[in-house]
């Protein structure tokens, strides 16, 4: 698709949403960035200035559908918005973080996109570009609550391509690995399930696999390859936009279930024997 009319970003105060809309402005469309809270999207405002396609702040909060406006001219959905919670053992976590983070990282996205479909039917076609990760694809323990909202927006994005391709509209997934944002910083520490002495020594060998990963691309090289992925009407619907991400969905692609997820067993979970 040509970089022309209208993309709306979800989540793009800050990180990889916020570098996402000014690349996709940068490009040339014209952005409308979401944030919970735009009194605090000044400085994204501030980098906008001399791009080739607007950017306009509006406030977008995914769990209040009074705040979801469809902009004129779509041709773009950004589904970026997501939240993460403690990292704990399935069986510690309790069912009110399960549903707090469904609701954001799945109900709202939900209720955007459904919103979204009618516009981009009507103006000819589009992208729904969902943001998932690429934990998805290996076994993390003490991410499950996180890891199964994000699959849970995979399965989403698998039917939505079929239902979808008629009306020209193409769904693209990126399943983003290690991203230089403050996500990414707080993810990297000791999972608290660290707390609960069975499990801490596993949750110190999962610290340590994150802690040898590698350094992380910056926001603004992964934004670039989300741009890619959008205007690529050729392209597939799972893309990575980092050098792990790439190589997780390289090894999904090529490899089992049980073929890619036993050495990640072995390495976060060795037997006693």
């Amino acid at each position: 698709m040509d970089p022309q009319g209208t993309a709306l970003v979800t989540g793009a105060g800050r990180g990889l949403g916020r570098a996402t809309a000014l690349e996709l402005a940068r490009r040339g469309f014209d952005v409308v960035a979401g944030l919970r809270d735009p009194a605090r999207g000044e400085p994204l405002a501030r980098q906008a200035d001399g791009l080739r396609g607007r950017l306009q702040l509006t406030r977008l909060d995914v769990n209040d559908p009074d705040s979801i406006e469809i902009p004129e001219g779509l041709r773009v959905l950004v589904n970026n918005a997501g939240i993460e919670q403690e990292n704990l053992p399935v069986e510690y976590a309790p069912l009110d973080g399960w549903r707090e983070v469904f609701e954001t990282n799945l109900f709202g996205l939900v209720e955007v996109t459904r919103r979204a479909i009618p516009a981009l039917r009507a103006n000819g076609g589009g992208v729904v570009c969902n943001v998932t990760s690429c934990s998805i694809l290996v076994p993390m323990p003490f991410f499950a609550v996180y890891r199964a909202s994000k699959a849970a927006v995979s399965a989403l994005g698998e039917s939505l391509r079929s239902e979808l391709a008629p009306f020209g509209i193409r769904v693209v997934e990126i399943l983003p690995g290690a991203i230089a944002t403050d996500m990414l910083a707080a993810s990297r520490l000791l999972p608290e399930a660290a707390r609960f002495e069975a499990y801490r020594p596993q949750a110190q060998r999962v610290q340590a696999s994150r802690a040898r990963a590698g350094e992380p691309a910056s926001a603004e090289h992964a934004a670039a390859a989300i741009a890619d992925a959008i205007l690529d009407d050729d392209g597939p619907l799972r893309a990575a936009c980092d050098p792990m991400g790439d190589g997780l969905l390289g090894a999904w692609r090529a490899q089992s279930d049980e073929e890619m997820m036993q050495p990640m067993l072995e390495l976060f979970a060795p037997s006693n024997g």
